[in-house]
Parts: structure tokens; sequence; C-alpha cells
């Protein structure tokens, strides 16, 4: 089970009572409680807290919900790593700490940091062990990313662009894209995440602290969680890197660590996984992803996922999904059950 901190879901009671509705009902529906909330390093199921979002977002007919909890949140949600981000000496640095102490905040959710042309693109994927629908979730990870490097960088900072790979919500919901991000937005994109310029990585951070941020370090590293990065979610990054580029086996991924192919076989076995589970997981998050923008082609999502044809594709997305992926596409959900994932595994 993919376990979260509680404070993911920082913001949503007060978001929900905004919205006129009480969140009582639908967190007992998922299986969550307030008082379960109001401790923010409690761990919880990262996949009841998409659902809960997901299911909220329709329950108040409110498309920008996670936007609007991202506007509540501040770095110290972040829990223990927060002070060690704030006196980073640079964004490049802050992001660096996220991605090593990932586990820490949210061992789902993944940074991937692209650079070329003076520009960078900072993109975000989660991964879960079933596709799972994530607008929500998305919406709220872009608003805090873009809130953490505001806090680096300074208040008057703005991204260049900040890109969603859903439709626009309705133009009612419109007015808090500019007032969170500061910047046009841009829908029905092929990825979800943030442009920045380039020099904008390196910019010192005028709160800087390194003795600060080193004493933070240490006292992190001091305390031995249980939860520190495993060879699984190590790969699972992997995959994610190289599936665009047909490079995503398990000898590359041992290569990148460091290992034998049997070395790392059994570091997985030894976590109840094996290597072709942990591919197809990510590639049926990611083909739900994808699919769901109807500007990217079928064919597009193939080459993204690491398929040299779209009959390869077709068959492995027919064997997972119970379907093609363009009749799945033309009904709008990707679906599959915990019981079809665990047959097919």
């Amino acid at each position: 089970m993919e376990l979260v901190r509680a404070a993911s879901l920082t913001g949503y009671v007060a978001t929900m009572w905004e919205l006129g509705m009480d969140p009582a009902p639908l967190l007992r529906e998922a299986g969550l409680s307030p008082d379960v909330l109001a401790n923010s390093e409690q761990l919880i199921s990262g996949v009841a807290s998409m659902r809960l979002l997901e299911r909220s977002a329709r329950a108040t007919g409110c498309l920008t919900l996670g936007l609007r909890m991202a506007e509540k949140r501040s770095l110290a949600s972040l829990g223990a790593i927060s002070l060690m981000v704030t006196h980073a000496a640079s964004l490049r640095l802050a992001l660096q700490m996220l991605t090593e102490f990932r586990n820490r905040v949210n061992s789902t959710l993944m940074l991937q940091i692209e650079e070329g042309d003076g520009i960078v693109v900072v993109r975000e994927n989660f991964v879960f062990s079933t596709p799972e629908p994530l607008r929500q979730g998305s919406d709220l990870a872009l608003g805090v990313l873009v809130r953490l490097c505001a806090d680096v960088l300074g208040e008057s900072w703005a991204p260049l662009a900040v890109c969603f790979s859903h439709e626009a919500p309705p133009a009612r919901e419109m007015a808090i894209f500019p007032r969170l991000f500061r910047c046009r937005p841009e829908f029905d994109s092929q990825f979800g995440g943030i442009v920045i310029d380039a020099r904008d990585l390196d910019r010192a951070n005028p709160r800087a602290d390194s003795d600060l941020a080193s004493q933070a370090r240490k006292l992190i590293e001091a305390v031995r969680y249980a939860d520190l990065r495993t060879t699984q979610q190590s790969v699972e990054q992997l995959i994610v890197l190289l599936l665009p580029t047909g490079r995503a086996t398990i000898r590359t991924c041992a290569e990148s660590l460091g290992v034998t192919v049997r070395t790392l076989q059994r570091k997985l076995e030894a976590e109840g996984v094996g290597f072709n589970e942990l591919l197809n997981r990510v590639r049926m998050q990611l083909a739900t992803q994808y699919l769901a923008n109807p500007r990217v082609r079928v064919t597009d999502v193939a080459d993204l996922l690491g398929y040299s044809s779209i009959g390869a594709f077709t068959r492995w997305h027919t064997q997972f999904f119970g379907a093609s992926p363009k009749k799945l596409r033309v009904r709008g959900t990707h679906q599959v059950s915990d019981e079809r994932v665990k047959i097919l595994m």
C-alpha cells in the first residue's frame, strides 16, 4: 500500500466548508477521519487521499478544489524538511532536497527536471500500483510546487508557464489561476508541470542560511525513519525517466543503480515485487494520465511508454485495461480492478 503523510490533505477540511459541504461523510467514505488529519505525520493511504479529492470535486462541482487547497499551504506542510528547503542556497538545491527526501514528503510523487535552451521544465508524476484519477491531486501538487519556488525565490517570482494535462475548468473558476500562479495557464498540455527561466535555478536565495540548512539535514538524517527510500521506489523513478527512451529494462536500471541484474532482482524480491510488475504499474498510471488528454495521439502515448509500435502498445493496453486505448478514450474512463492487476501481475 502506498502511504503518504496526512499533511498531504492540509487545507481539505477548510476548503470543503468554504464550498458549503460537510467533509466528514466523504472522509468516512474514504476510510479517513478529521481526527486522523489533525496529526500531519500520520500515514494514510495515498490512493484513498487521491480518490477523496476526486470524489469531493464531483460532490461540490468544483474542478479547482486541489488549487484551492494549495492556496492554503505553506512550506510547513512539508514537515521536517521545510527548514532545510527554506534555507537552501538556491532553488536547484531545494528541488534536489525534495527529490532526495521524497519519502518523507510524499513517496508517490516524483519530480523530473529537464534543462535546455535557457528554460527548465519541472514535471510531476504520481506512481501508484493501480491507475488512479489524478486531476485534483496533480493540481494540488503543482500549486504547492509553485508556492515552494516563490518561497525560495521571493514572492514576486512567477514561472514562465504552468501546464495542465487536463482541459480548462469553467470560466467561473478561472480566477484562481492568475492568483496562484501569476502566469497564463496552458491546458490540454502533454505534461503537467511548470516552465521556468534556467537562471532561476541557481539564483541566490535571499533567505539562505547554510548553517541552519546543514543543521536541519543532520537532524533529519539522525532520525532513522522506517520509510527510507526502497529499491522499489528507486526503480520506479528510473522507469519513469527511461520509458520515453525505450530503455526501461532491468539491465539498464541495474546499471544505473550500480548493481548486477541478479542483485537487483534479489532486492526487489525481498520487497515482494518484481521488475515487470513495477514496469506495468508505471505504464498503467502514465497511460491513464496521457490518454486523458485528447490532444495527445495514441501513437505518441505508445512512444512515451516505450513501445516501438502502436500494435504492441494496443495489445498491452487491452491485456491490462480490457479494451484498446481508442475504445477506452471514447468511453472517457481508464480503470482496472485490484483483482485484475493481481491476476495479470
